[in-house]
């Protein structure tokens, strides 16, 4: 769960009863990140909207690896156990996912992809502290300004959620004990996943 009180599903209404009915309908239970928004419903939308804008521009592939490399540099257990399972789920196998988190040139991807993980990583770890040369591998690499940008916007809109998640204690969902032991170990990075059964 999370060190702040969020609506109870028994008495949720209106908007959050219907954002808590979708998690329901898509996940089978309510996650304990749109319990934690559902306190600012108006905020989970625009979150979501940005989101799928910025996937939306630069394929979903790049967006998650961009996203885990974020993720993992931040220590959000819960953002990288999430798009972890997507990727290896959509795009990778298990073990290169696991790679990924702690050693991506090792990974086998190509070299756009590990930059684009890097770049994310180093956005996350102190963007005020970059200069022109931390995009010097992704330009190498083949992206563009326009993907460079990409890269930057997904890792800067995960330090925002990760970093809300964290500063409340949002606790990953119990139903990701369920990945493969190397998977989930690899990509618990912060908190641990929430216990319990699922």
């Amino acid at each position: 769960m999370s060190w702040i009180a969020t609506p109870e599903e028994s008495a949720a209404t209106g908007t959050v009863a219907a954002v808590y009915a979708a998690d329901r309908d898509s996940l089978g239970h309510v996650a304990n990140h749109t319990r934690v928004f559902a306190q600012r419903p108006e905020v989970l939308a625009a979150w979501r909207a940005l989101s799928t804008a910025i996937k939306d521009s630069m394929g979903e592939r790049r967006y998650e690896l961009a996203t885990l490399g974020a993720a993992a540099r931040l220590r959000s257990s819960y953002c990288s156990l999430a798009h972890g399972r997507v990727l290896a789920e959509r795009h990778l196998d298990a073990g290169t996912v696991a790679t990924l988190v702690h050693d991506p040139r090792r990974s086998g991807l190509d070299p756009a992809e590990i930059a684009t993980v890097e770049l994310a990583a180093r956005v996350a770890g102190g963007a005020a502290e970059m200069t022109e040369d931390d995009l010097a591998a992704a330009r190498e690499a083949g992206l563009g300004d326009d993907e460079v940008l990409d890269v930057v916007l997904a890792a800067a809109a995960r330090m925002f959620f990760s970093s809300v998640l964290d500063a409340v204690g949002a606790e990953p969902d119990r139903d990701y004990a369920e990945l493969p032991a190397p998977l989930r170990d690899a990509l618990t990075v912060g908190r641990p996943i929430e216990a319990g059964p699922a």
